[in-house]
C-alpha cells in the first residue's frame, strides 16, 4: 500500500513538473517569422546608426568644402578698381495669379490627368467640382466629395450656361470652361 501511495504521489509530482515545463515552453516559444522580423529590425537599427554616422561625416566634409569654396571665391573676386563687364538685366516673365488660383490648379490637374466623373464618383476630385460650383452659384453647399444627383443637376446647368454638351458628367472640356470662368473673375 505504501508503495502504491509513493508511486501515486511521485506520478502526480512528475505530471505537475511536466505540465509546468510544457506551459513554460509554450509561453516562451515564438513563431519563426516573428524571430526573423526581430532580427531584421535589429539589422535595420544597426544600419540606421551607421548611416547617421556617415551623414555626420559628410556634413563635416561639406562644411570644409564650403569654407574652401568661400576662400576660393574671395581669391577670384574682382578688385574694386577692376571694371566688371556689363551684362543686360535678366528678363523676367510675369505670371498672373488669380484669386482662386488653388482651385484653378486643382481643375488643371483634372484636365492634365484626363479625369472623367459622373454620378456615384467619390473623392477629393469631386470636392474640387463642388467647391467650384459653390463659387459659380454663390452658394455654400456642403463639400462632401460625393457625386450625387444634385451635383449632376448643377453640372448640367453649368454646361448649358457655357454652351457645351450638357450631360451632367464632367471631363476635360467642362474643367476647361470652369477654369475660364474662374480666370474671368480675376
Amino acid at each position: 500500500m505504501w508503495d502504491n501511495l509513493k508511486f501515486i504521489v511521485f506520478s502526480v509530482v512528475a505530471l505537475v513538473l511536466v505540465g509546468l515545463l510544457g506551459y513554460w515552453a509554450f509561453t516562451t516559444l515564438e513563431p519563426g517569422d516573428l524571430h526573423v522580423l526581430r532580427q531584421e529590425k535589429q539589422d535595420l537599427l544597426q544600419r540606421n546608426r551607421e548611416l547617421e554616422k556617415e551623414i555626420a561625416a559628410l556634413k563635416s566634409e561639406l562644411g570644409t568644402v564650403a569654407a574652401e569654396k568661400d576662400k576660393l571665391a574671395e581669391a577670384v573676386a574682382p578688385k574694386p578698381e577692376e571694371e566688371k563687364p556689363t551684362t543686360p538685366p535678366p528678363t523676367t516673365t510675369t505670371t498672373t495669379t488669380y484669386k482662386n488660383q488653388t482651385l484653378i490648379n486643382e481643375l488643371q490637374k483634372l484636365v492634365t490627368n484626363n479625369v472623367y466623373m459622373k454620378v456615384s464618383s467619390q473623392g477629393t476630385r469631386v470636392g474640387t467640382i463642388q467647391k467650384f460650383l459653390n463659387l459659380y452659384n454663390k452658394t455654400s453647399n456642403k463639400v462632401d466629395n460625393d457625386y450625387g444627383p444634385s451635383l449632376k443637376t448643377a453640372i448640367t446647368n453649368f454646361q448649358k450656361a457655357v454652351g457645351i454638351t450638357a450631360d451632367g458628367e464632367t471631363g476635360p472640356a467642362t474643367y476647361k470652361k470652369m477654369i475660364e470662368w474662374l480666370k474671368k473673375q480675376g
